[in-house]
């Protein structure tokens, strides 16, 4: 793993990927952040030694370097899921990378369901804890040790500082910004009634395919992460309809300028 990242991240430095201080992950249907951003170099994930590649059609799959609110940043135009055949290793390789290329903060943002019949669509959640059922540990493999403490501590995954930022500029700006518990499921199928009947009873208000893995690394490298779920249908198993794809993309980009606001400000202040 060591010789992977040493690999990937000197490649990253020679293209220019220099300095950045903020990683942000975008999630399903939430790219046009990337319009807000000076770039200066971008690759393709198949350009990108060691990087796996997106395969999922709304994703496109660069990693983008520039400037937003006057700080410099690296965006994943698309990220990697398990439900692609990825191994949890795979999928949050590049927060690792980021991380060795000097970045100080993460943020990252999904599209889920919403759980809670309190949250709305096309509203936001404020991720402060999590459940990982994605069947298995970004951790768990031989050498981790090496990479940071093996048994790491999740008493708190979600840095508060940059919450407490964040519910600040979102009651400023007029955002309604719910805050709760994500559950990370594998997918690709979506849940069935049992499913969203036992999600609530355990503690969960939204529900996505993503997002926990990479959370659980940024902890372990000691890197203090934010997650903002963009909320693309309300998930009644009482009254359940047919999963719509092209309506939760169309939900997720009405959506969007809300998040772009709330990270947008939250660099400025970092």
């Amino acid at each position: 793993m060591q010789e992977f990242i040493t690999e990937t991240t000197d490649y990253l430095k020679k293209k220019g990927f220099t300095n950045p201080e903020i990683g942000i992950i975008l999630g399903t249907g939430l790219g046009k952040l990337v319009d807000k951003i000076n770039i200066e170099k971008e690759v393709s994930y198949n350009h990108i030694p060691n990087f796996p590649t997106a395969t999922v059609e709304f994703h496109t799959g660069k990693l983008i370097y520039g400037s937003l609110a006057g700080k410099k940043v690296i965006v994943m135009s698309g990220r990697f899921h398990v439900y692609e055949g990825y191994s949890l290793q795979d999928v949050t390789f590049p927060v690792r990378i980021m991380k060795a290329l000097g970045i100080k903060q993460l943020l990252v943002s999904n599209a889920a369901g919403a759980v809670n019949l309190n949250f709305k669509k096309g509203n936001l959640m404020l991720i402060d804890d999590h459940i990982n059922l994605q069947g298995g540990s970004p951790l768990a493999f031989k050498g981790v040790d090496k990479l940071g403490e093996r048994f790491t501590d999740m008493s708190a995954p979600y840095d508060k500082a940059l919450n407490t930022k964040l519910e600040t500029i979102a009651s400023a700006e007029g955002i309604t910004l719910n805050k709760g518990v994500y559950a990370s499921v594998v997918g690709p199928q979506l849940e069935t009634r049992a499913e969203y009947r036992m999600l609530k009873i355990i503690g969960a208000d939204a529900v996505g395919m993503s997002t926990v893995p990479e959370v659980i690394v940024a902890n372990h490298l000691g890197l203090p992460v934010a997650a903002v779920s963009v909320l693309t249908d309300e998930c009644d198993p009482d009254n359940l309809q047919p999963i719509n794809i092209p309506d939760i993309i169309e939900v997720a980009g009405k959506a969007e300028p809300k998040m772009i606001a709330l990270f947008t400000e939250l660099i400025k202040s970092l």
